[in-house]
């Protein structure tokens, strides 16, 4: 299997992982738009590219993707996955199987505010949120929300931009300077990271691994313990049907009195998946078996409970001619 990340960016131990258990013969290409982005450098093969907003920016994936005779194609980051959905019939008709959502899934991922009104339309528990400083502050004048609440950019990734408010002064103030944040109840308690594999001839979740934040930093989860919960599962499961995902995603959940809430989706490797991968959970084979046209089996509980990942900064040394 040849297997291209789009924008590897930093997501390097994703890449060495990957190395580690395709089958032999297979290939690692990875693109960036800059030549100081680590990840490409543990690929077989890197392009730099342009910025995904560029209009010739798809024309030259495909031609990488023809080159290089790629099998299956995914992105590390949020903004670009619906554009891998948008131009799906022409990867496919190449060969390239595209790790990523249909179109109307990858947009409404991408929308939180979107996400939490389409969830809420079937009845599943979401975290309450509110569209602007105007909705929320008539949520607390009527006792529906209270302080601190949380806020975070409506199309924002790597948790840039989220925080924690404590006065309605400060609410004011954070949605002024920055109109696309929407405001969340903030859920005190525990929170939640799953990293699921999306059959990509099925299309049914064959591969779910939960686990508990310890420590976030920028970026998403740093220190993470994993945990198995049947009502976990079947949350999970009872809200998937609601999407047309297809291949790897990260889902953000909160647990209060034992329900669970849906916080966000992302459709893609979460950048904790490298505790699941640590524990045994490894969604390549899970790619390659879906490229070789076979179907995979559904297994929920093939890891340990009680594993902690610990992330820690490592460097890639390279000599430029700047």
């Amino acid at each position: 299997m040849n297997i291209l990340f789009c924008s590897a960016g930093r997501r390097a131990e994703l890449l060495k992982n990957f190395r580690k258990s395709l089958s032999p013969g297979s290939r690692i290409i990875a693109t960036d738009m800059s030549p100081y982005a680590p990840a490409i450098y543990f690929s077989d093969k890197h392009y730099f590219v342009p910025a995904i907003s560029d209009p010739t920016y798809v024309n030259q994936i495909v031609e990488i993707c023809r080159i290089e005779k790629i099998n299956a194609i995914t992105t590390l980051i949020d903004p670009e996955i619906e554009i891998l959905a948008k131009n799906r019939e022409k990867f496919e008709r190449m060969g390239v199987m595209v790790l990523a959502p249909d179109v109307e899934t990858a947009s409404i991922c991408f929308n939180k505010y979107e996400l939490f009104q389409h969830l809420k339309r079937f009845g599943i528990a979401v975290v309450n949120t509110y569209s602007s400083f105007d909705e929320a502050k008539s949520a607390i004048e009527n006792n529906s929300l209270s302080f601190p609440v949380f806020v975070k950019p409506r199309n924002g990734s790597g948790s840039v931009g989220a925080r924690k408010i404590e006065t309605i002064g400060d609410l004011n103030d954070a949605c002024t300077a920055d109109p696309s944040l929407i405001v969340q109840e903030f859920m005190d308690c525990p929170d939640i990271d799953v990293d699921i594999y999306i059959d990509a001839i099925t299309h049914e979740p064959v591969s779910i691994f939960t686990k508990r934040k310890l420590e976030t930093k920028i970026g998403g989860a740093s220190k993470t313990v994993s945990f198995k919960d049947k009502a976990a599962i079947q949350f999970i499961c009872e809200t998937l049907k609601h999407f047309k995902f297809n291949g790897p995603i990260d889902m953000d959940l909160f647990c209060r009195d034992g329900q669970y809430y849906l916080s966000e989706i992302n459709p893609r490797f979460g950048g904790a998946y490298l505790h699941a991968y640590g524990a045994g959970v490894d969604f390549v084979k899970l790619i390659e078996n879906n490229v070789a046209g076979l179907k995979n089996t559904p297994y929920f509980e093939n890891y340990e409970e009680n594993t902690v990942m610990m992330m820690y900064d490592s460097v890639v040394v390279k000599r430029f001619e700047i």
